[in-house]
């Protein structure tokens, strides 16, 4: 067997190899072989299994790139779906405020929130928002990210979505780290149109999902479901409109009180409902019918200060597959570290560290349907990998310098 690429004698690699997405029980499951060795060729998985049976089995190129893993873990290369990359300015200034006992109401209120993004990001070229977004997405893959969504968002004008989402176009072809997009046009409604809700529903549905869906500039359609946002009526008319120009659903859900946000999810079976903060019993079953990636972010939860976390251990009793994200975003997504994701996910809402690490590859990567060709090592995906000093448990040690090296179709590319 021929290969151009090798991991050889890796005291464990995480495979997280098996179907997907992975829910209840399963989600521990993270086919773990010890002592082991991943082989590719030409960016693909050619082997994963034991360095004594790869010593039999694979030949080298001349050429081939060669990791040592004595004494490092391997696991398959951090998928982040849930990031709201693009933007401009500085919102630093509200994290004092929270710090000093302001909540997001009243933050919102005074005129911070996402409405003072909207107008810095309105006001940057799409020159400026690619420099910005390279800048986090360099942090991300020194964190070991390989793969992403990016959300529109913070435009809110037909002109200034589009400008974000060409960006995210151009940022994803000059950089390792693949980029999906998504248009979130239903990200708040805009100052412009406040009293006038119903005109900027219309907007969206008739106007910006059509142009957005006919440029091919976006894959998903997300909305921002919640009190005092969109509702679920209007939630549920925004992605419907979506799906209907091809843009599949993704949603914001139960953030900050039982919004409607998971049954919307449930009713237009969108593929993630994200934060779930006070997702109750009934609704986590209803997710579970209908095969929704619940993508949990206790990143914001934790920047926030919202005195609580979704309840993961609720859902993946209820069957619910589990994905996590960063939320990356200026307000209060002050990450772009998956393995900090992992810390929180373990310590502030009970999951296990394998359920963690499946929710940061296997089942991240189903939550953007991408589960076919990354978040596992397994023959035959992408090459897309980190190696790891140390053991697993390294990776939630927080600030410790664990990641060696991340590999993307094949190649170090950090």
């Amino acid at each position: 067997m021929q290969a151009d690429f090798l991991i050889e004698n890796a005291d464990l690699v995480a495979t997280c190899a098996g179907p997907a997405p992975r829910r209840g029980p399963a989600q521990t499951d993270i086919s773990a072989i010890p002592n082991a060795s991943v082989a590719g060729f030409q960016g693909r998985i050619v082997f994963v299994g034991p360095a004594a049976d790869a010593i039999r089995t694979i030949v080298l190129t001349d050429n081939a790139e060669v990791i040592d893993g004595t004494g490092c873990s391997v696991v398959p290369g951090f998928v982040d779906p849930h990031t709201h990359l693009i933007f401009a300015g500085d919102r630093r200034d509200e994290l004092r405020r929270r710090l000093a006992g302001a909540t997001y109401a009243d933050i919102a209120a005074s005129g911070g929130g996402i409405v003072k993004t909207v107008a810095a990001t309105r006001a940057a070229s799409e020159h400026e928002l690619v420099d910005l977004a390279r800048k986090r997405l360099a942090e991300m893959l020194a964190s070991g990210t390989t793969t992403a969504e990016a959300k529109s968002g913070y435009g809110l004008e037909l002109a200034a979505e589009q400008r974000i989402l060409h960006a995210i176009k151009t940022v994803a072809a000059g950089q390792p780290i693949e980029l999906t997009a998504t248009f979130m046009g239903a990200h708040e409604v805009p100052v412009e149109y406040r009293g006038r809700r119903p005109e900027y529903v219309r907007l969206l549905i008739e106007e910006m999902i059509p142009a957005i869906a006919g440029q091919g500039v976006a894959e998903w359609c997300d909305v921002f479901c919640e009190q005092g946002v969109f509702t679920p009526d209007e939630s549920r008319d925004i992605l419907e409109a979506g799906l209907r120009h091809g843009l599949k659903p993704r949603i914001h859900a139960d953030e900050l009180a039982l919004s409607g946000g998971s049954r919307v999810a449930a009713e237009v079976r969108a593929r993630s409902a994200d934060h779930l903060i006070f997702v109750d019993d009934s609704h986590a079953g209803m997710l579970a019918d209908r095969d929704v990636v619940a993508t949990l972010l206790p990143s914001a939860a934790f920047f926030l200060k919202l005195g609580r976390y979704a309840p993961a251990r609720m859902l993946i009793e209820h069957g619910v597959p589990v994905a996590l994200a960063t939320d990356l975003n200026p307000g209060g997504g002050f990450t772009t570290s998956m393995p900090f994701v992992m810390t929180l996910a373990c310590f502030a809402m009970n999951m296990t560290l394998e359920e963690a690490l499946i929710g940061a590859t296997l089942n991240a990567a189903a939550s953007i349907d991408r589960a076919d060709t990354i978040g596992s090592l397994e023959p035959g995906k992408q090459l897309d990998a980190v190696v790891v000093y140390g053991m697993l448990t390294d990776l939630i040690r927080v600030g410790g310098p664990v990641i060696k090296n991340v590999i993307k179709h094949g190649r170090i590319v950090q």
